[in-house]
Protein backbone atom coordinates (compact mmCIF):
# COMPACT_ATOMS: atom_id res chain seq x y z
CA UNK A 1 0.00 0.00 0.00
CA UNK A 2 3.25 2.53 0.11
CA UNK A 3 2.04 3.91 3.55
CA UNK A 4 4.23 3.74 6.56
CA UNK A 5 2.88 1.93 9.78
CA UNK A 6 1.67 3.82 12.60
CA UNK A 7 1.07 7.02 10.36
CA UNK A 8 -1.62 6.46 7.69
CA UNK A 9 -2.18 2.76 8.49
CA UNK A 10 -1.46 1.48 12.75
CA UNK A 11 -2.71 -1.56 14.64
CA UNK A 12 -3.50 -1.34 18.56
CA UNK A 13 -3.32 -4.20 20.43
CA UNK A 14 -3.21 -5.05 24.34
CA UNK A 15 -0.08 -2.53 25.72
CA UNK A 16 1.15 -1.29 22.34
CA UNK A 17 -0.59 1.09 20.43
CA UNK A 18 0.75 1.75 16.67
CA UNK A 19 -1.19 4.76 15.66
CA UNK A 20 -0.96 8.62 14.92
CA UNK A 21 -3.52 11.41 14.04
CA UNK A 22 -2.49 10.61 10.04
CA UNK A 23 -3.98 7.11 11.00
CA UNK A 24 -6.51 6.53 8.37
CA UNK A 25 -7.37 2.65 8.99
CA UNK A 26 -6.65 1.19 12.03
CA UNK A 27 -6.18 -2.90 12.69
CA UNK A 28 -7.77 -3.63 16.38
CA UNK A 29 -9.42 -6.75 17.95
CA UNK A 30 -13.08 -6.47 19.01
CA UNK A 31 -12.33 -6.61 22.50
CA UNK A 32 -9.62 -3.74 21.89
CA UNK A 33 -12.59 -1.70 19.82
CA UNK A 34 -14.97 -2.34 23.13
CA UNK A 35 -12.75 -0.78 25.56
CA UNK A 36 -12.15 1.77 23.28
CA UNK A 37 -16.24 2.44 23.20
CA UNK A 38 -16.04 2.32 27.25
CA UNK A 39 -14.00 5.85 26.70
CA UNK A 40 -16.05 7.21 23.41
CA UNK A 41 -19.27 5.64 23.32
CA UNK A 42 -20.11 7.08 20.18
CA UNK A 43 -16.90 5.78 18.73
CA UNK A 44 -16.77 9.33 17.13
CA UNK A 45 -13.15 8.62 16.21
CA UNK A 46 -14.26 5.98 12.95
CA UNK A 47 -16.87 6.20 9.50
CA UNK A 48 -16.85 3.09 8.94
CA UNK A 49 -16.15 -0.43 10.80
CA UNK A 50 -15.42 -3.93 9.98
CA UNK A 51 -16.05 -6.46 11.96
CA UNK A 52 -14.16 -9.72 10.76
CA UNK A 53 -14.55 -13.29 11.19
CA UNK A 54 -17.96 -12.81 12.70
CA UNK A 55 -19.10 -16.44 12.28
CA UNK A 56 -16.54 -17.13 15.64
CA UNK A 57 -19.06 -15.52 17.65
CA UNK A 58 -16.77 -14.15 20.45
CA UNK A 59 -18.31 -12.39 23.48
CA UNK A 60 -16.79 -9.21 22.36
CA UNK A 61 -18.18 -9.36 18.81
CA UNK A 62 -21.39 -10.26 19.81
CA UNK A 63 -21.56 -7.19 22.30
CA UNK A 64 -20.10 -4.93 19.93
CA UNK A 65 -22.60 -5.87 17.73
CA UNK A 66 -25.52 -4.78 19.80
CA UNK A 67 -23.68 -1.49 20.41
CA UNK A 68 -23.46 -0.75 16.95
CA UNK A 69 -26.59 -1.23 16.10
CA UNK A 70 -28.23 1.15 18.76
CA UNK A 71 -25.34 3.82 17.63
CA UNK A 72 -26.20 3.40 14.12
CA UNK A 73 -29.71 4.73 14.81
CA UNK A 74 -28.06 7.61 16.26
CA UNK A 75 -25.58 8.34 13.84
CA UNK A 76 -26.59 7.74 10.16
CA UNK A 77 -22.93 8.38 8.98
CA UNK A 78 -21.85 5.38 10.31
CA UNK A 79 -20.90 2.34 8.52
CA UNK A 80 -20.72 -1.04 9.56
CA UNK A 81 -19.26 -4.05 7.37
CA UNK A 82 -19.92 -7.42 8.53
CA UNK A 83 -17.24 -9.90 6.87
CA UNK A 84 -16.81 -14.06 6.94
CA UNK A 85 -15.84 -16.40 4.88
CA UNK A 86 -18.63 -19.17 6.67
CA UNK A 87 -21.75 -16.55 8.11
CA UNK A 88 -24.92 -17.59 8.50
CA UNK A 89 -25.78 -14.48 6.59
CA UNK A 90 -29.66 -15.04 6.59
CA UNK A 91 -29.54 -14.34 10.17
CA UNK A 92 -27.18 -11.76 10.36
CA UNK A 93 -29.21 -9.65 7.51
CA UNK A 94 -32.50 -9.98 10.26
CA UNK A 95 -30.75 -9.03 12.98
CA UNK A 96 -29.26 -5.76 10.74
CA UNK A 97 -33.23 -4.98 9.37
CA UNK A 98 -32.64 -6.36 6.43
CA UNK A 99 -29.21 -5.89 5.82
CA UNK A 100 -27.78 -5.69 2.24
CA UNK A 101 -25.60 -8.60 1.43
CA UNK A 102 -23.09 -8.77 -0.89
CA UNK A 103 -21.11 -12.23 -1.71
CA UNK A 104 -17.54 -11.64 -3.15
CA UNK A 105 -15.94 -14.68 -5.42
CA UNK A 106 -12.86 -16.45 -3.56
CA UNK A 107 -9.90 -17.50 -5.58
CA UNK A 108 -10.17 -20.86 -3.98
CA UNK A 109 -8.87 -23.89 -5.79
CA UNK A 110 -10.81 -27.33 -5.76
CA UNK A 111 -10.65 -28.98 -2.42
CA UNK A 112 -11.57 -32.76 -2.58
CA UNK A 113 -13.03 -34.19 0.40
CA UNK A 114 -12.78 -38.07 2.50
CA UNK A 115 -15.03 -39.08 4.67
CA UNK A 116 -13.90 -42.11 6.93
CA UNK A 117 -16.43 -45.50 6.00
CA UNK A 118 -17.33 -45.53 9.47
CA UNK A 119 -17.10 -43.84 12.89
CA UNK A 120 -13.18 -43.95 14.52
CA UNK A 121 -12.82 -45.04 18.44
CA UNK A 122 -9.88 -43.00 18.60
CA UNK A 123 -9.46 -39.33 16.40
CA UNK A 124 -6.01 -38.58 17.63
CA UNK A 125 -4.70 -42.67 16.62
CA UNK A 126 -6.52 -42.07 13.09
CA UNK A 127 -4.94 -38.37 12.76
CA UNK A 128 -1.54 -40.28 12.93
CA UNK A 129 -2.15 -42.76 10.83
CA UNK A 130 -3.99 -40.90 7.38
CA UNK A 131 -0.92 -38.14 8.34
CA UNK A 132 1.37 -41.51 7.48
CA UNK A 133 -0.74 -42.55 4.56
CA UNK A 134 -0.90 -39.17 2.73
CA UNK A 135 2.73 -38.81 3.58
CA UNK A 136 3.52 -42.04 1.75
CA UNK A 137 0.63 -42.25 -0.87
CA UNK A 138 0.35 -38.39 -1.94
CA UNK A 139 2.04 -36.26 -4.41
CA UNK A 140 4.49 -33.18 -2.64
CA UNK A 141 2.82 -30.90 -0.69
CA UNK A 142 2.11 -30.06 3.13
CA UNK A 143 -0.19 -31.25 5.89
CA UNK A 144 -1.82 -29.55 8.42
CA UNK A 145 -3.45 -31.58 10.89
CA UNK A 146 -6.40 -30.05 13.60
CA UNK A 147 -6.26 -31.40 16.66
CA UNK A 148 -7.91 -30.06 20.29
CA UNK A 149 -5.19 -29.22 22.68
CA UNK A 150 -1.34 -29.11 23.44
CA UNK A 151 -0.90 -32.31 25.50
CA UNK A 152 -2.45 -34.29 21.62
CA UNK A 153 -0.57 -32.11 19.59
CA UNK A 154 3.07 -32.95 21.50
CA UNK A 155 1.92 -36.82 21.45
CA UNK A 156 1.13 -36.51 17.39
CA UNK A 157 3.78 -34.83 16.91
CA UNK A 158 6.24 -37.26 18.89
CA UNK A 159 4.63 -40.45 17.78
CA UNK A 160 4.68 -39.14 13.60
CA UNK A 161 8.62 -38.13 13.67
CA UNK A 162 8.86 -42.00 15.33
CA UNK A 163 6.68 -43.94 12.36
CA UNK A 164 8.58 -41.75 9.66
CA UNK A 165 11.97 -42.63 10.99
CA UNK A 166 10.86 -46.17 11.09
CA UNK A 167 9.56 -45.81 7.88
CA UNK A 168 13.28 -44.13 6.81
CA UNK A 169 13.47 -46.30 3.58
CA UNK A 170 9.41 -46.20 2.25
CA UNK A 171 9.29 -41.84 2.16
CA UNK A 172 11.12 -39.06 2.49
CA UNK A 173 12.33 -36.68 5.23
CA UNK A 174 9.22 -34.44 7.09
CA UNK A 175 9.14 -31.41 9.33
CA UNK A 176 6.41 -32.25 12.13
CA UNK A 177 5.85 -28.78 13.50
CA UNK A 178 3.28 -27.82 16.70
CA UNK A 179 1.14 -24.94 16.86
CA UNK A 180 -0.90 -24.02 19.85
CA UNK A 181 -1.43 -20.29 21.60
CA UNK A 182 0.85 -21.28 24.64
CA UNK A 183 3.36 -22.44 22.46
CA UNK A 184 6.69 -19.48 22.75
CA UNK A 185 6.54 -17.12 19.84
CA UNK A 186 9.71 -18.47 18.45
CA UNK A 187 8.74 -21.99 18.50
CA UNK A 188 5.24 -20.91 16.83
CA UNK A 189 7.77 -19.16 14.01
CA UNK A 190 8.85 -22.66 12.88
CA UNK A 191 5.64 -23.00 11.10
CA UNK A 192 6.80 -20.43 8.20
CA UNK A 193 9.73 -22.71 7.56
CA UNK A 194 10.35 -24.63 4.27
CA UNK A 195 9.61 -28.35 3.91
CA UNK A 196 12.66 -30.73 3.96
CA UNK A 197 14.54 -31.43 1.00
CA UNK A 198 13.56 -34.60 -1.12
CA UNK A 199 16.09 -37.59 -0.57
CA UNK A 200 16.33 -39.80 -4.17
CA UNK A 201 12.68 -40.29 -5.18
CA UNK A 202 11.04 -39.35 -1.51
CA UNK A 203 10.23 -36.15 -1.27
CA UNK A 204 10.31 -33.93 1.68
CA UNK A 205 7.05 -32.67 3.94
CA UNK A 206 6.45 -30.08 6.15
CA UNK A 207 3.48 -31.32 8.64
CA UNK A 208 1.57 -28.70 11.04
CA UNK A 209 -0.17 -30.17 13.86
CA UNK A 210 -2.53 -27.36 15.16
CA UNK A 211 -5.56 -26.14 17.22
CA UNK A 212 -8.28 -24.26 15.78
CA UNK A 213 -5.74 -21.67 16.07
CA UNK A 214 -4.68 -22.35 12.38
CA UNK A 215 -8.30 -22.35 11.47
CA UNK A 216 -8.60 -18.23 10.04
CA UNK A 217 -5.66 -17.06 12.08
CA UNK A 218 -2.83 -17.29 10.02
CA UNK A 219 -2.36 -18.79 6.48
CA UNK A 220 0.85 -21.29 5.76
CA UNK A 221 1.94 -21.53 2.74
CA UNK A 222 2.30 -25.02 1.16
CA UNK A 223 -0.57 -26.72 2.72
CA UNK A 224 -2.10 -29.00 0.27
CA UNK A 225 -3.69 -31.54 2.48
CA UNK A 226 -5.96 -31.10 5.59
CA UNK A 227 -6.46 -33.81 8.10
CA UNK A 228 -9.67 -32.79 10.41
CA UNK A 229 -10.67 -34.82 13.55
CA UNK A 230 -13.77 -33.24 13.58
CA UNK A 231 -12.99 -32.22 17.24
CA UNK A 232 -12.27 -29.01 19.49
CA UNK A 233 -11.92 -27.66 22.98
CA UNK A 234 -14.31 -25.56 24.10
CA UNK A 235 -14.97 -23.83 27.51
CA UNK A 236 -18.42 -23.21 29.23
CA UNK A 237 -19.17 -21.98 32.34
CA UNK A 238 -21.39 -23.81 35.00
CA UNK A 239 -24.24 -21.46 35.72
CA UNK A 240 -25.68 -23.72 38.23
CA UNK A 241 -23.25 -23.84 40.77
CA UNK A 242 -23.63 -22.01 44.00
CA UNK A 243 -20.51 -19.92 45.45
CA UNK A 244 -20.40 -19.34 49.01
CA UNK A 245 -18.73 -16.19 49.16
CA UNK A 246 -16.21 -15.54 52.35
CA UNK A 247 -17.18 -11.95 53.52
CA UNK A 248 -14.74 -9.06 52.26
CA UNK A 249 -13.27 -8.29 55.45
CA UNK A 250 -11.36 -11.37 55.31
CA UNK A 251 -9.21 -9.68 52.80
CA UNK A 252 -6.45 -8.88 55.55
CA UNK A 253 -2.72 -8.33 55.46
CA UNK A 254 -0.46 -11.35 53.71
CA UNK A 255 -3.71 -12.99 53.60
CA UNK A 256 -5.29 -11.43 51.08
CA UNK A 257 -2.66 -12.90 48.94
CA UNK A 258 -4.44 -16.39 49.40
CA UNK A 259 -7.96 -15.24 49.57
CA UNK A 260 -7.28 -13.68 45.47
CA UNK A 261 -5.65 -17.29 44.89
CA UNK A 262 -8.23 -19.57 46.45
CA UNK A 263 -11.33 -17.21 44.89
CA UNK A 264 -10.04 -17.37 41.42
CA UNK A 265 -9.16 -21.26 41.51
CA UNK A 266 -13.07 -21.73 42.93
CA UNK A 267 -14.30 -19.32 40.20
CA UNK A 268 -12.41 -20.87 37.29
CA UNK A 269 -12.91 -24.30 38.41
CA UNK A 270 -17.06 -23.23 37.18
CA UNK A 271 -15.35 -23.10 33.61
CA UNK A 272 -15.24 -26.68 32.43
CA UNK A 273 -13.49 -27.65 29.37
CA UNK A 274 -15.03 -30.39 27.10
CA UNK A 275 -13.70 -31.86 23.82
CA UNK A 276 -16.73 -31.53 21.36
CA UNK A 277 -17.53 -32.40 17.71
CA UNK A 278 -16.81 -28.88 15.94
CA UNK A 279 -19.65 -27.39 13.56
CA UNK A 280 -19.79 -27.28 9.57
CA UNK A 281 -18.31 -23.54 9.21
CA UNK A 282 -15.59 -24.30 11.19
CA UNK A 283 -15.42 -27.86 9.41
CA UNK A 284 -15.39 -25.38 6.00
CA UNK A 285 -13.30 -23.14 7.01
CA UNK A 286 -10.70 -26.17 7.74
CA UNK A 287 -10.74 -27.52 4.27
CA UNK A 288 -10.29 -24.40 2.94
CA UNK A 289 -7.34 -24.45 3.87
CA UNK A 290 -6.11 -26.91 1.46
CA UNK A 291 -6.91 -25.22 -1.37
CA UNK A 292 -5.28 -21.74 -1.10
CA UNK A 293 -2.29 -21.97 -3.73
CA UNK A 294 -3.24 -25.33 -5.25
CA UNK A 295 -6.24 -28.33 -5.48
CA UNK A 296 -5.94 -29.69 -2.39
CA UNK A 297 -8.04 -32.36 -0.51
CA UNK A 298 -9.24 -32.84 3.09
CA UNK A 299 -9.35 -35.47 5.19
CA UNK A 300 -12.73 -35.47 7.63
CA UNK A 301 -12.11 -38.34 10.14
CA UNK A 302 -15.69 -38.27 10.86
CA UNK A 303 -18.74 -39.90 8.53
CA UNK A 304 -20.49 -38.01 5.81
CA UNK A 305 -23.34 -39.03 7.71
CA UNK A 306 -22.56 -37.40 11.02
CA UNK A 307 -21.25 -34.31 9.28
CA UNK A 308 -24.53 -33.88 7.94
CA UNK A 309 -26.35 -34.88 10.94
CA UNK A 310 -24.67 -34.42 13.95
CA UNK A 311 -23.01 -31.07 13.16
CA UNK A 312 -24.07 -27.53 14.12
CA UNK A 313 -24.65 -25.04 11.14
CA UNK A 314 -22.71 -23.10 13.13
CA UNK A 315 -20.11 -22.11 15.81
CA UNK A 316 -22.13 -21.84 19.52
CA UNK A 317 -22.52 -18.05 20.33
CA UNK A 318 -19.39 -18.07 23.63
CA UNK A 319 -21.98 -15.54 24.98
CA UNK A 320 -24.16 -18.42 25.98
CA UNK A 321 -21.31 -20.58 27.68
CA UNK A 322 -19.39 -17.75 29.15
CA UNK A 323 -19.12 -15.62 33.05
CA UNK A 324 -21.05 -12.64 32.23
CA UNK A 325 -19.65 -10.38 35.01
CA UNK A 326 -17.45 -8.84 32.86
CA UNK A 327 -19.84 -8.37 29.77
CA UNK A 328 -22.26 -6.77 32.21
CA UNK A 329 -19.61 -4.75 33.81
CA UNK A 330 -18.84 -3.42 30.04
CA UNK A 331 -22.23 -2.35 29.78
CA UNK A 332 -22.97 -1.12 32.93
CA UNK A 333 -20.10 1.56 32.30
CA UNK A 334 -21.35 2.13 28.64
CA UNK A 335 -24.68 3.16 30.44
CA UNK A 336 -26.76 0.56 29.24
CA UNK A 337 -28.57 -0.56 32.15
CA UNK A 338 -31.98 -2.56 31.01
CA UNK A 339 -29.97 -5.55 30.21
CA UNK A 340 -32.60 -7.76 29.89
CA UNK A 341 -34.15 -5.70 26.75
CA UNK A 342 -30.64 -4.95 25.36
CA UNK A 343 -30.12 -6.20 21.63
CA UNK A 344 -28.13 -9.09 22.04
CA UNK A 345 -28.02 -11.48 18.62
CA UNK A 346 -28.70 -14.20 20.91
CA UNK A 347 -29.58 -13.11 24.55
CA UNK A 348 -27.94 -15.07 27.41
CA UNK A 349 -30.14 -16.82 30.10
CA UNK A 350 -32.01 -14.14 32.58
CA UNK A 351 -30.13 -16.70 35.13
CA UNK A 352 -26.97 -15.87 33.66
CA UNK A 353 -27.66 -12.68 33.91
CA UNK A 354 -29.00 -12.30 37.37
CA UNK A 355 -25.73 -14.67 38.89
CA UNK A 356 -23.64 -11.81 36.48
CA UNK A 357 -25.17 -9.51 38.96
CA UNK A 358 -25.10 -11.05 41.99
CA UNK A 359 -21.16 -11.44 41.76
CA UNK A 360 -20.84 -8.07 40.99
CA UNK A 361 -23.01 -6.96 44.21
CA UNK A 362 -20.65 -8.54 46.14
CA UNK A 363 -17.67 -7.26 44.49
CA UNK A 364 -19.18 -3.75 45.42
CA UNK A 365 -19.19 -3.04 41.77
CA UNK A 366 -23.28 -2.85 41.97
CA UNK A 367 -25.27 -1.23 45.08
CA UNK A 368 -28.23 -2.70 45.61
CA UNK A 369 -30.51 -0.49 43.40
CA UNK A 370 -28.25 -1.93 40.55
CA UNK A 371 -26.37 0.87 39.86
CA UNK A 372 -23.03 1.48 39.34
CA UNK A 373 -20.85 2.13 42.29
CA UNK A 374 -17.22 4.37 42.60
CA UNK A 375 -15.87 1.04 42.87
CA UNK A 376 -17.08 -0.41 39.62
CA UNK A 377 -16.30 2.26 37.57
CA UNK A 378 -12.79 1.69 38.66
CA UNK A 379 -13.45 -1.79 38.52
CA UNK A 380 -14.38 -1.33 34.92
CA UNK A 381 -11.03 0.23 33.98
CA UNK A 382 -8.92 -2.68 34.32
CA UNK A 383 -8.73 -5.43 31.37
CA UNK A 384 -9.52 -8.26 34.01
CA UNK A 385 -11.87 -10.50 35.20
CA UNK A 386 -13.94 -8.56 37.85
CA UNK A 387 -12.52 -10.48 40.68
CA UNK A 388 -9.23 -9.82 40.00
CA UNK A 389 -9.94 -6.12 39.21
CA UNK A 390 -11.55 -6.38 42.83
CA UNK A 391 -8.44 -7.47 44.28
CA UNK A 392 -6.50 -4.76 42.75
CA UNK A 393 -8.69 -1.90 44.44
CA UNK A 394 -8.13 -3.79 47.70
CA UNK A 395 -4.62 -4.09 47.89
CA UNK A 396 -3.64 -0.78 48.31
CA UNK A 397 -5.91 -0.99 52.09
CA UNK A 398 -3.53 -3.85 53.22
CA UNK A 399 -0.71 -2.47 52.27
CA UNK A 400 0.06 -5.48 49.93
CA UNK A 401 -0.34 -4.04 46.45
CA UNK A 402 2.66 -5.35 45.22
CA UNK A 403 1.73 -9.12 45.96
CA UNK A 404 -1.53 -8.83 44.58
CA UNK A 405 -0.34 -7.52 41.45
CA UNK A 406 2.37 -10.62 40.74
CA UNK A 407 -0.30 -12.49 41.45
CA UNK A 408 -3.25 -10.99 38.80
CA UNK A 409 -0.52 -10.86 36.57
CA UNK A 410 -0.03 -14.25 36.49
CA UNK A 411 -2.76 -15.74 36.47
CA UNK A 412 -4.01 -13.33 33.77
CA UNK A 413 -1.58 -15.07 31.21
CA UNK A 414 -1.40 -18.62 30.16
CA UNK A 415 0.48 -21.19 31.87
CA UNK A 416 4.44 -19.94 32.28
CA UNK A 417 5.88 -23.04 32.74
CA UNK A 418 7.16 -23.99 29.00
CA UNK A 419 7.28 -28.37 29.05
CA UNK A 420 8.71 -29.28 25.53
CA UNK A 421 8.14 -32.85 24.44
CA UNK A 422 12.06 -33.94 24.18
CA UNK A 423 12.98 -31.89 27.28
CA UNK A 424 10.10 -32.99 29.96
CA UNK A 425 12.19 -34.33 32.93
CA UNK A 426 15.03 -31.36 32.30
CA UNK A 427 11.81 -29.19 32.43
CA UNK A 428 10.37 -30.29 35.63
CA UNK A 429 13.71 -30.22 37.49
CA UNK A 430 13.86 -26.27 36.29
CA UNK A 431 9.75 -25.90 37.82
CA UNK A 432 11.27 -28.09 41.21
CA UNK A 433 13.61 -24.68 41.69
CA UNK A 434 9.92 -22.94 42.44
CA UNK A 435 8.35 -24.99 44.56
CA UNK A 436 8.32 -25.61 48.32
CA UNK A 437 7.41 -28.45 50.69
CA UNK A 438 4.90 -26.82 52.67
CA UNK A 439 1.56 -25.21 51.40
CA UNK A 440 -0.26 -24.59 48.18
CA UNK A 441 2.45 -26.11 45.13
CA UNK A 442 0.83 -23.34 42.45
CA UNK A 443 0.88 -20.32 44.51
CA UNK A 444 4.41 -21.31 45.99
CA UNK A 445 5.56 -21.57 42.04
CA UNK A 446 3.83 -18.46 41.29
CA UNK A 447 5.56 -16.49 44.16
CA UNK A 448 9.01 -18.42 44.07
CA UNK A 449 8.78 -17.50 40.39
CA UNK A 450 7.98 -13.51 40.70
CA UNK A 451 10.84 -13.21 43.42
CA UNK A 452 13.50 -15.38 41.24
CA UNK A 453 12.48 -13.13 38.26
CA UNK A 454 12.36 -10.00 39.72
CA UNK A 455 16.27 -10.31 41.58
CA UNK A 456 17.50 -11.97 38.64
CA UNK A 457 17.04 -9.90 35.54
CA UNK A 458 19.50 -11.93 33.48
CA UNK A 459 19.66 -12.78 29.96
CA UNK A 460 18.98 -16.65 30.05
CA UNK A 461 17.07 -16.80 33.17
CA UNK A 462 14.04 -17.20 31.25
CA UNK A 463 15.18 -19.47 28.89
CA UNK A 464 17.53 -21.62 31.40
CA UNK A 465 14.41 -22.38 33.61
CA UNK A 466 12.18 -23.42 30.70
CA UNK A 467 9.60 -20.10 31.71
CA UNK A 468 7.51 -19.17 28.55
CA UNK A 469 8.21 -15.74 26.68
CA UNK A 470 4.99 -14.65 27.23
CA UNK A 471 5.59 -14.30 30.88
Amino acid sequence: MDVTLGEECGYTIRFEDLTSRKTVLKYMTDGMLLREAQTDPKLSRYSTIILDEAHERTVSTDVLMGLLKELMTKNRELKLLIMSATLDAIKFQEYFDKAPLIKVPGRMHPVEIFYTQEPEKDYLEACIRTVLQIHICEPPGDILVFLTGSDEIDRAVTEIQNQVNQNVNECGPIKVVPLYSTLPPQKQQRIFEDAPISRGKFHGRKIVVATNIAETSLTIDGIVYVVDSGMENSYIFEMSFHLCYVNSNLYVCVCVCVCVYLFVSISLSLINQFTLCNNKASAKQRAGRAGRTRPGKAFRLYTELSFSNDLQEQTFPELLRSNLSSVVLTLMKLGIEDLVHFDFMDPPAPEALMRALELLNYLEALNDDGELTIVGRLMAEFPLDPQLARALIASPKYDCSNEVVSIVGLLSVPPIFYRPVEQKSKADECKAKFSHIDGNQSLSHFLQLHFHISKKKKKGVIKDNKISACF
